[in-house]
């Protein structure tokens, strides 16, 4: 009974060292399987995770993070490249962008940061005048709408003078309201304010104002006869001569960049009235005297009766001198400027575009656009006089005038003015 008892706890401590050998051999095992796994980093949208893996490929790791990679993804590696020690996985998730340029919308899968370099990835060029909704510097997310509006040339013509501008679009009224270019309320401008404009667009702007022209016309006098039996039938003697009256006119004049185009008297008004020329008629007729002289007297008789008549009717003539208006030509209204041949952009030597020489002759000289008003052109200019057109300028273009002034002081005074301008020859 002893021995058995003996055999017994042998076999105990046999049990108990092969269980201890398979739990160390166990250990060893998984030990060498942990340390056999090698490190990786996977960074995801900003996120960075470290996993401990068996994994031979990069595929192989993503799969067992569950990681999709999709069609417009950026992956730092190829999907079967082997995992080595220390390997850093970069995955990048592609965000949906829908670009509308005017209108027409395109659908984009990018992984750029900002809208700036998601333009120059897709390169999609951004000229100086387009106009973009957002900044370059705006972070791209997922369903980003951008929308961009490219820039064309419009013409607009103002009153003759013609500049062509950049736009994205928009109404004619917008157009102008961006631009600065303002109406007055008699101003037209065609197409209507309402138009959309395209590139083809071409504004026309007619400038309209509405003066009062004061015009100083002479009134003839009526001649006026009576009979005088005072004088020998057949003369005629001026009682009281004639005056011409002054009727004064206001007309309502209609311009249209500066030209007339209409013309309607509003108000007359009597400044003088004429006086009548007042003229005597003669009815007088001489008797023949009956004398019983001898032939030779009553022939002298009749010779000098004969020479007195003859010498009593001749008729008195009067000359009457109505005057007579220079000849003129056409009309215009113009907005003048003044300047001295003495300005800062001048060149000092005084001289007009015709070889004229100012600083010697300063007065009555004007500079003109040669297309309106031909140089050498004799002028009068309301306001400053009878005038020759022998000077240009950069800025005197169309229905303008620049007026010489003998300084520079009352060139600056006399500002900008509408003043009509008639050419005589």
């Amino acid at each position: 009974m002893k021995r058995l008892k003996i055999s017994h706890i042998l076999n105990n401590k046999d049990f108990v060292y092969a269980l201890s050998l398979f739990v160390f051999i166990a250990f060893i095992s998984i030990s060498f399987y942990e340390l056999s796994k090698t490190e990786v980093t996977v960074v995801q949208e900003g996120e960075t995770m470290t996993v401990r893996t068996h994994a031979k490929t990069v595929g192989d790791v993503l799969n067992e993070l569950a990681i999709e990679v999709g069609e417009h993804d950026e992956l730092s590696h190829e999907v079967n490249e082997l995992v080595n020690r220390d390997i850093t996985i970069e995955h990048t998730i592609a965000k949906e962008v829908v670009v509308s340029i005017d209108g027409d919308d395109q659908t984009y899968y990018t992984t750029s940061d900002t809208v700036g370099d998601f333009l120059q990835e897709q390169d999609i060029e951004m000229k100086k005048h387009d106009h973009m909704s957002l900044a370059d510097s705006t972070e791209i997310k997922d369903n980003l709408e951008i929308d961009i509006e490219k820039a064309f040339q419009v013409t607009i013509n103002d009153a003759g003078e013609k500049e062509k501008i950049w736009t994205t679009g928009g109404t004619v009224k917008e157009l102008l309201a961006d631009h600065d270019v303002k109406l007055a309320k008699l101003d037209r401008v065609k197409p209507k304010k309402s138009t959309k404009v395209k590139e083809d667009t071409s504004i026309n702007i007619t400038r309209v104002e509405k003066i009062t022209d004061v015009v100083e016309e002479e009134q003839d006098y009526s001649v006026v006869k009576k009979n005088d039996d005072s004088l020998e039938k057949g003369t005629e003697e001026v009682v009281s001569e004639g005056e011409s009256g002054l009727i004064e006119k206001h007309y309502e004049v209609v311009l249209e960049n500066g030209e007339e185009v209409s013309r309607e008297l509003i108000e007359e008004e009597v400044k003088k009235e004429s006086q009548e020329k007042v003229v005597a008629v003669g009815t007088k007729v001489e008797q023949p005297k009956q004398t019983a002289t001898p032939a030779a007297s009553n022939e002298q008789s009749s010779k000098s009766s004969n020479t007195n008549n003859t010498a009593k009717s001749e008729p008195k003539t009067e000359t009457v001198s109505r005057g007579s208006e220079e000849k003129e030509g056409k009309t215009l209204y113009m907005k003048a400027t003044a300047y001295n041949w003495d300005c800062a952009s001048c060149d000092g030597r005084g001289l007009t575009a015709t070889g004229y020489d100012l600083k010697n002759n300063p007065e009555g000289v004007v500079a003109v656009d040669p297309s309106v008003i031909p140089l050498g052109s004799k002028v009068w200019v309301e306001g400053y006089g009878y005038a020759i057109a022998r000077d240009t300028g950069g800025n005197i273009k169309g229905n303008k005038i620049d007026l010489h002034m003998s300084s520079q002081q009352k060139a600056q005074n006399y500002g900008t003015k509408t003043v009509q301008v008639k050419i005589i020859e």
